[in-house]
């Protein structure tokens, strides 16, 4: 590989790493929210009326309709951020592989002595 080849790679790495942290990041958010939500439902009525948003339009539901779903979405979305970490673990793992082959130390190539 050239040295730009390398450099292009490696700065790559880097982005694809930011990605993947600001991405978890976003998810965790939404989890608070989420737990936030439930936990303020939680010792409300089942019949109680309620609004959701869905797809940009309000609708009318029950706490017994939303909750269970606002509880779903909230695995769903632990599960993406668990995924979300292993692929960040991988290509952290990779980066570090990439940084050893090429000498790269605190961001620059190190030429070895001759």
């Amino acid at each position: 590989m050239s040295e730009a080849e390398i450099s292009a790679t490696f700065n790559r790495f880097k982005q694809e790493l930011q990605d993947l942290a600001t991405k978890a990041g976003e998810l965790e958010l939404d989890i608070e929210e989420h737990k936030l939500v439930i936990e303020t439902m939680e010792p409300l009525e089942p019949s109680r009326t309620c609004f959701r948003l869905i797809n940009g339009i309000l609708v009318e539901r029950s706490v017994k309709e939303v909750l269970p779903a606002l509880k779903a979405n909230k695995d769903g979305i632990t599960k993406v951020i668990a995924m979300l970490m292993e692929q960040y673990k991988k290509k952290e793992i990779d980066f570090q592989e990439f940084q050893k082959k090429h000498n790269i130390r605190d961001g620059k190539m190190t030429i070895p002595a001759k």
